[in-house]
């Protein structure tokens, strides 16, 4: 008699796709808490039969010499938006799979359709979206002004879909809006399930490899920050981008946090209007359009990101607290990283900040990840604490150590390069990194220690009535 193979069940976790036979309230790999879900596997087919999609012989690539690919160039596609193409590497490379993250309403359905005026005009584009109609799209492509016909638009959500019409499109293109709509219908779980964005964006990635297909995923976020789904489907792809900045704010920052074919440190700037995204092609300028002069609690620093500098404003307001436990706040650095600037400034110049409320903020919506804002934050917290203005045209940058030393940083000629041509002209910098000559025009701080650079600042300044 024959027997046939049952379907097994398995509880997978959705945050990191541990797998289990039993179901745990708490995953034990990463901790988190009622993240396992009942998955149903079917059996795998036995070598040499069908496949599970295909209907035939199982087909394999056969090995190749590496003389057959050392010799090709990365097959560039140029997207139309030079902020966009600054952070592929130059562009979208042919064949490659892109993962697209954001919050909603940020602007990234948006964004992929702006591309397809210019990509049609050299490629064939099939957009497939599973959450909005063709009317909806065809309305935001009017007004994005895109009336190419090599966009070619689907509305499904099923896998074997999109299967068959790249299979008769033959398009050069795929966007897919979103992968957590996508859904195979040989699984029994529901769409948005781990085991569900797993077997499609495997399929859809094993199809874009075999076929020379550039795809790119529209990730959901959940609420702790993250591409919605298992952790592996930002490991399989080959870009990972996420989208950055308050949809309340006009402007947004795309970040490269993963990238096979360039470098993960750049950023692209845009502006969201009434006619989609528009490029920022000075942040630095952009960034500092209405800076107010002269008033305590500001400083600027020229941060580097990728291979250029982009100059920010730097926020800190200290206040007396009449609570318990002062309060701290960070939006732009991390909270951690204040709280330990904080402490420092404490310990090593003796204000008396455990007792005063405090907060830190990064103007334009700018995340700012590098060690060298550090003495910014550090003197916008020094200004408002003593209510005294940092010297005007001054650029502060340093990594702060926990003893209130200051760290050396890379690529100062650059930094301070781009802040003269804004305008500025002081300069407070690590001693370690001190020029071996004068630059003309500019005036160079070149200091040990927070102290140093706090004196320089802002001036020597007596401490408020609640610390005599």
């Amino acid at each position: 008699m024959k027997t046939v193979a049952k379907p097994k069940t398995v509880y997978v976790c959705g945050n990191c796709g541990y797998e289990s036979i039993k179901w745990y309230g708490k995953c034990p790999s990463c901790g988190e808490f009622s993240a396992m879900v009942e998955e149903t596997r079917l059996p795998e087919p036995l070598p040499g039969k069908a496949g599970k999609r295909g209907g035939g012989v199982l087909q394999h690539a056969a090995p190749l010499s590496s003389d057959t690919y050392y010799g090709d160039e990365e097959n560039r596609i140029t997207t139309g938006l030079s902020e966009l193409d600054r952070v592929f590497g130059g562009g979208m490379v042919k064949g490659s799979v892109t993962l697209l993250g954001g919050d909603p309403g940020i602007g990234k359905s948006t964004l992929l359709l702006q591309i397809c005026e210019t990509l049609g005009k050299t490629q064939k584009v099939l957009y497939v979206s599973g959450e909005e109609s063709r009317r909806q799209i065809k309305m935001r492509a009017v007004r994005l002004g895109v009336t190419t016909e090599n966009l070619l638009l689907l509305t499904d959500t099923e896998l074997q879909a999109v299967d068959l019409a790249i299979e008769n499109i033959k398009p050069d293109i795929v966007f897919i809006d979103s992968i957590q709509t996508m859904y195979n219908s040989e699984l029994s779980s529901l769409p948005g399930n781990p085991s569900q964005i797993r077997d499609c964006a495997a399929s859809l990635i094993a199809t874009a490899k075999a076929r020379e297909i550039s795809i790119v995923f529209i990730g959901h976020m959940n609420k702790e920050g993250t591409i919605a789904g298992p952790k592996m489907l930002e490991h399989i792809v080959d870009t990972v981008l996420y989208f950055e900045g308050d949809k309340n704010l006009t402007y947004r920052i795309i970040r490269a946090v993963k990238n096979r074919f360039g470098s993960t440190n750049e950023i692209g700037i845009f502006e969201m209007g009434e006619e989609g995204l528009v490029e920022v092609p000075n942040p630095s300028a952009a960034l500092l359009a209405g800076r107010p002069e002269n008033v305590a609690g500001t400083c600027m620093v020229c941060v580097y990101e990728g291979t250029r500098p982009i100059l920010a404003e730097v926020q800190g307001l200290i206040n007396q607290t009449y609570l318990g436990t002062a309060r701290r706040m960070a939006n732009g650095i991390d909270y951690n990283r204040l709280t330990m600037l904080l402490a420092v400034l404490e310990k090593r110049t003796g204000l008396k900040l455990s007792t005063c409320d405090a907060y830190c903020n990064v103007i334009g919506g700018l995340k700012l990840t590098e060690p060298s804002s550090d003495l910014a934050a550090v003197l916008a917290c020094a200004s408002s604490y003593f209510d005294k203005p940092v010297a005007e045209n001054l650029i502060a940058f340093g990594e702060v150590g926990l003893v209130g030393e200051l760290r050396s940083v890379r690529n100062v000629a650059a930094r301070v390069s781009e802040a003269m041509r804004l305008g500025y002209s002081k300069f407070i910098i690590p001693f370690a990194n001190r020029p071996k000559r004068e630059i003309e025009g500019a005036t160079i701080y070149a200091v040990k220690n927070i102290g140093e650079a706090i004196e320089i600042a802002i001036g020597p300044s007596e401490k408020p009535e609640q610390d005599k």
